[in-house]
């Protein structure tokens, strides 16, 4: 099997639309702009059975509306695919949706309808809407643009390996194990990717592979520092203990549903939990460098095995 991305490539040269290849799809209805996307949160694929089940319906949600924020869009209204195996309770898909509906409070937005079906495994496929005044692709890098991150990096990927293999857990550790479970769509942005962002997109396959896409779909080079890259306390204690590589986990870890994204220098908010990791240096090609060397693709495929 070819990889996620080449198929993605195929499947969309066979449909002939050159719009397709942001987090989400921009339509507009009269005066109206409005931005969709759709996901499918998968058991043994992204979720365990045995994790807490209002943690996966929180998070069933918060993946999508990532994607709506990425682009500059405030979440709307969303309908849910669910779809059941025999041997799941009735208890446990109630807790799924209190998990979902904790979200859309959270968020401000409603479930508005859906379909049930069965299934061989559990899934939860979320359709959203979000209403948005200016789309903000991918596409948009300009050469001297900054390259900006927000919040850290590497944490989500931690958590998962901590869930998989220990059960006694430490304070930092438990911190991470909930940037896992729960992540918290980047909403704080809305305003700031809407009016300042050049190009934007969400962290959820890795930083690695997403700097591709973003260097790719605005067809520049894209040069980064590698000691910019913001790393959480956590992540650091983890690291150490585990004698992993803090810079392994965030350029690979993917799941953070952070924010990506490139804009002037002038416009850079002191105010939000962002950090600069580098810049747009060439249009014309796609590259991306770190620390003066071509940046291998690292995060996650849904195809290939990790």
């Amino acid at each position: 099997m070819i990889g996620e991305f080449e198929l993605i490539k195929k499947l969309t040269s066979i449909l002939g639309e050159n719009t397709i290849g942001d987090d989400t799809a921009y339509i507009k209805i009269g005066e109206t702009g409005l931005n969709i996307t759709c996901d499918a949160f998968l058991e043994d694929v992204h979720f365990l059975r045995h994790y807490p089940p209002e943690a996966i319906g929180f998070k069933a949600i918060s993946i999508n509306v990532s994607d709506v924020v990425a682009n500059g869009g405030k979440p709307l209204y969303g309908l849910i695919s669910l779809m059941i195996p025999e041997d799941i309770d009735e208890r446990f898909i109630e807790r799924i949706y209190e998990g979902v509906k904790s979200a859309c409070d959270f968020y401000k937005l409603r479930i508005v309808g859906g379909n049930v079906s069965r299934a061989s495994k559990l899934g939860i496929d979320v359709f959203l809407i979000g209403e948005i005044d200016r789309f903000v692709s991918r596409a948009g890098a300009n050469v001297g643009d900054d390259v900006v991150v927000s919040g850290t990096l590497g944490d989500s990927y931690a958590g998962f390996r901590l869930l998989t293999t220990k059960k006694d857990y430490e304070d930092y550790e438990l911190r991470l194990i909930e940037r896992h479970l729960r992540p918290t769509a980047r909403i704080d942005y809305i305003n700031h990717i809407r009016k300042y962002a050049s190009a934007s997109m969400d962290i959820s396959d890795g930083l690695s592979s997403d700097l591709w896409h973003l260097a790719e779909r605005s067809n520049v080079v894209i040069e980064i520092d590698l000691n910019k890259i913001p790393i959480s306390r956590e992540l650091k204690l983890y690291a150490l203990k585990e004698n992993l590589s803090l810079y392994d986990i965030a350029l690979s870890g993917g799941e953070d549903y952070q924010l990506l994204f490139c804009q002037k220098k002038e416009h850079f908010n002191p105010f939000l939990d962002n950090t600069v990791i580098g810049r747009v240096i060439e249009k014309g090609k796609a590259l991306v460098l770190v620390n003066g060397k071509e940046l291998e693709r690292t995060g996650f495929d849904h195809f290939k095995k990790r």
